[in-house]
């Protein structure tokens, strides 16, 4: 047998190797053609799950926007405003790659422009955002205002981000000396707010802005604060000082075995883009309520007559108030259902309340037609896990019964215009301590010159106002202008005995005294 040469040899390891390189060339390609099949099915099967999710999730499902290619690369956020489909109210429907915490932006959104929500359908699952919102305007009708339709357009949709930086950089513009934004929280007890805002005055600081909520023996506030002069801001370290003097008058009734760490002053945690519009505030408000265990105390139950606002004939819709903690072991969810009298803002806490508690909202149903507020949440906890044992369903049935009652206030609401000045709010707060009525929630704002104050009051003792007390007093105060609306269903005559004219009359006095300027709202 002839001996192969070394050339030889060579020659055919060439060849071999030549006809390896094309073999896996070809299985290369034929590699690559599979690749591209099962993306392409993965699409196609992805695409159908998602289609199918939105007939079952969305009543008005729009089929023009489901691929999986133009979800990833197309818009981030995609929001379409129907006004044709209902007669009574306007349908906004989201579609958006799903991120943390976005529900509770869009509701935060919607909450700010007075908008009702009246019925709502959130699916959050498979890494998307989807959502149909049934709205009316502040007046009860469809939204037909092109402004407000643009503004959803932009605080919702793809702009969203671009729209609070420049926000930010305008509220920075126009206002190189902006108040400084401090925040309060501690243990309440009668006169409080008089002591915080007589302190703020000794300290020659202005308030802009306060928005104090008490519940359950809590105080939460965030205020505006500006020196007395209102033209030149506040230095750092005199601020210091403020935050501790008024940590001070906090403390002033409470040991260290009542958690006195909990009653602190500070600078308000509101980010700079976000300051300037109330739901950032209540948003804050939330936090903090939530911060000092105002869900631990005696008036959380659902019966109490904090929870509803109506006549005493409202005893059904009291004994329907609940709230409930179920488990989905097949989805692996727990159910937290709601069950209420509606008002105003309530599906806006019970998401910041929900949030603040580290859970994230898969999906949920809302509707607040006829006056009932139902919702239901399908949540899990930021880590994966669900609501297995009893003290934690019992935990989150507590804070959300108090999200649910802590903006309702026990109290008559008083309304008061004035032209600003320094210590304004001091003396109206003192006058009101005077004569034995606590304020329960403020909302005090300045416009320009002109001061306006909303206190929700109750006796001091812890009885019911008289309403008919409240409009005497207003009636003997002749050119002081002092608005009362009864907002509460707990706002009864009552059988003190007090003398109507004679607290009236030192009402208009003192108020009078400290200021001659009060104009009508």
């Amino acid at each position: 047998m002839k001996k192969e040469t070394q050339i030889e040899v060579e020659q055919k390891l060439a060849e071999g190797r030549k006809k390896g390189e094309a073999e896996l060339k070809e299985a290369l390609t034929n590699l690559d053609k599979h690749r591209a099949d099962t993306i392409k099915a993965l699409d196609s099967q992805i695409s159908a799950l998602i289609r199918n999710m939105k007939r079952v999730c969305w009543p008005y499902y729009d089929p023009d926007f489901d691929s999986l290619t133009e979800r990833i690369n197309g818009p981030a956020c995609i929001v379409t405003i129907d006004n044709e489909s209902l007669e009574d109210c306007t349908i906004v429907k989201i579609d958006s790659i799903n991120k943390q915490d976005l529900l509770l932006e869009v509701v935060q959104v919607l909450t700010d422009m007075n908008l009702t929500i009246l019925k709502s359908y959130v699916s959050s699952d498979a890494g998307w955002y989807m959502d149909v919102f049934h709205l009316k305007d502040e007046f009860g009708s469809k939204i037909t205002d092109q402004r407000i339709m643009n503004c959803i357009q932009q605080a919702i949709g793809a702009n969203r981000d671009t729209a609070l930086k420049s926000k930010a950089r305008n509220s920075l513009e126009s206002h190189p000396g902006r108040p400084k934004a401090i925040e309060m929280t501690g243990k309440d007890r009668p006169g409080l707010l008089s002591e915080i805002s007589a302190a703020l005055a000794d300290l020659h600081c202005n308030i802009v802005e306060a928005h104090p909520w008490s519940h359950n023996a809590r105080l939460a506030c965030v205020a505006y604060i500006s020196d007395q002069s209102m033209e030149t801001p506040i230095e750092d370290h005199r601020l210091h000082a403020i935050e501790d003097h008024l940590t001070t008058v906090l403390r002033a009734n409470t040991t260290w075995d009542e958690n006195a760490s909990q009653q602190e002053v500070k600078p308000a945690v509101i980010p700079m883009e976000k300051l300037g519009t109330m739901t950032n505030v209540e948003r804050r408000l939330n936090q903090l309520m939530l911060s000092v265990r105002d869900f631990d105390g005696p008036s959380q139950a659902l019966t109490a007559n904090s929870i509803t606002m109506g006549s005493d004939s409202d005893e059904d819709e009291r004994k329907k108030a609940s709230v409930s903690i179920e488990s989905c072991n097949e989805k692996g969810y727990s159910i937290a259902t709601i069950q209420c009298k509606d008002r105003r803002k309530l599906m806006f806490d019970t998401v910041c309340t929900l949030t603040d508690m580290q859970f994230v909202i898969f999906h949920a149903s809302i509707d607040s037609r006829g006056g009932c507020g139902h919702q239901e949440y399908f949540i899990r906890h930021i880590n994966g896990c669900v609501l297995n044992t009893e003290s934690e369903k019992e935990r989150v049935v507590k804070c959300l019964e108090a999200a649910m009652v802590r903006r309702v206030c026990e109290g008559v609401r008083l309304e008061l215009c004035a032209c600003n000045r320094a210590g304004l709010l001091s003396d109206i707060t003192l006058v009101l301590r005077e004569n034995s009525l606590a304020v329960v929630r403020a909302d005090t704002v300045t416009h320009g010159e002109k001061a306006v104050n909303a206190f929700y009051v109750r006796d001091i003792s812890g009885n019911n106002v008289d309403i008919n007390f409240i409009k005497s007093m207003k009636r003997e105060m002749g050119a002081i202008d002092l608005g009362v609306k009864d907002e509460t269903t707990i706002i009864r005559p009552t059988s003190s005995g007090r003398s109507n004219f004679s607290i009236g009359y030192m009402l208009k006095s003192q108020i009078e005294r400290f200021s001659h300027n009060f104009v009508a709202i």
